[in-house]
C-alpha cells in the first residue's frame, strides 16, 4: 500500500515539480555552505536539511557574514517551501490510506 502510494504520487506532475523545487533548496544551500563556510559536502546538506526542518540542533552554524545573511535569506525562502512538501506528502498518504479504506 505504501508503495502504492508512492508511485501514484510520483506520476502527479505537480507533486513531481514540488520535489524537484525542494531537492534544488536543499542543492543551493548544500554548495552555497560547502564553499562559504568551507565545511564537507556531507556536513553542508546536514546542515541544510536540519535548518529547513526547522529542527535546528546547533551543532552547526554559519561562522562568517555571508553565511548568516544567506541562512537568514535560506531560512526565509525555504522553511515555507521545505513545510509545503512535508504537508503535500502527508495530505497524499493520508487521502491515499482513506480511499484504499473505503475501497474495502
Amino acid at each position: 500500500m505504501v508503495i502504492k502510494s508512492v508511485f501514484t504520487f510520483l506520476k502527479d506532475e505537480q507533486y513531481r515539480s514540488l520535489i524537484l523545487a525542494t531537492a534544488l533548496v536543499l542543492v543551493i544551500g548544500t554548495v552555497v555552505y560547502h564553499y562559504l563556510e568551507g565545511w564537507t559536502w556531507l556536513d553542508s546538506l546536514y546542515f541544510s536539511v536540519i535548518t529547513l526542518s526547522t529542527i535546528g540542533y546547533g551543532d552547526f552554524s554559519p561562522q562568517t557574514d555571508l553565511g548568516k545573511i544567506f541562512t537568514i535569506l535560506y531560512i526565509i525562502v525555504g522553511v515555507g517551501l521545505i513545510l509545503g512538501f512535508i504537508n503535500t506528502v502527508y495530505s497524499h498518504f493520508r487521502d491515499s490510506n482513506q480511499e484504499s479504506k473505503s475501497k474495502k
